[in-house]
């Protein structure tokens, strides 16, 4: 067991706006990394409140707020006398787009990588299915509008990566399943990341948007299977562009 952990490698606290745009969310981001990084492991336990929040420089209740963020999202748990602990890996909230964003700002493994496509395999054919047979033509026209913004600008660029998270979380919403379309934020932050991710040395050597257009039609003319198989297409070739992505880095190819 680790006890009273400092911040950083150099224990300085990194001073960079988090999602909520105040200190808190910055306090929280940069523990968040350090905690998905493995910087921290399970069991370790970080500086108490007094501690942490002097060597910040920061209030002891934006310190206090940052660590209920980490905790509602299963990275940390607080327990009186026993300090703020990192939880074990099995409680995090691996689909929190925060979560998801933190593994990215450090080097997701490969095998996080592979599980996130294993995720949208089971999830994303079915739901192309369900869209099939269930969207409306104003769904039909937001997703052929992001297609159309996705080749204006291409994913190499932060509006048509946009634009490619509003087509998935159109086809989830064209589903008509509550429960399918709460996963819409996770799914739609999962193929943001790795879309970056794939894109960090060189920009892709195929073109995904035509595979998009297979399961925009497919979707289009009511036919499940079709859209079920084109959808499978889609999520296995950005599977296989990851896996040249990790061993470009990796030196293996």
């Amino acid at each position: 067991m680790v006890k009273g952990k400092g911040i950083g490698a150099d224990g300085e606290f990194e001073r960079e706006e988090g999602f909520s745009g105040r200190i808190h969310g910055s306090i929280a981001r940069t523990l968040g990394i350090a905690i998905v990084s493995g910087q921290y492991a399970p069991g370790d336990v970080l500086n108490n409140e007094i501690d942490a929040s002097e060597q910040l420089n920061v209030s002891r209740s934006a310190y206090r707020e940052a660590i209920r963020i980490l905790a509602a999202k299963g990275l940390v748990e607080s327990r009186p006398k026993a300090g703020t602990r990192v939880s074990p890996r099995s409680r995090w909230s691996l689909l929190d787009p925060e979560v998801l964003a933190w593994f990215f700002e450090a080097e997701p493994s490969e095998e996080f990588l592979t599980s996130l496509h294993e995720l949208r395999m089971i999830v994303e054919p079915s739901a192309a299915a369900l869209a099939a047979e269930r969207r409306n033509d104003e769904q039909l026209e937001r997703m052929r509008a992001a297609l159309i913004q996705m080749q204006q600008h291409t994913l190499a660029t932060e509006a048509g990566r946009a634009a490619d998270r509003d087509f998935h979380d159109t086809v989830l919403e064209a589903t008509d399943n509550e429960p399918l379309r709460t996963l819409s934020s996770s799914i739609g932050a999962a193929v943001r990341w790795t879309t970056i991710f794939k894109q960090r040395d060189r920009e892709l050597a195929r073109d995904p948007i035509p595979d998009h257009w297979k399961v925009f039609d497919a979707i289009a003319a009511s036919r499940p299977d079709q859209a079920r198989q084109a959808m499978e297409r889609l999520v296995g070739l950005a599977q296989d562009d990851t896996r040249a992505a990790i061993a470009r880095r990796t030196g293996s190819v």
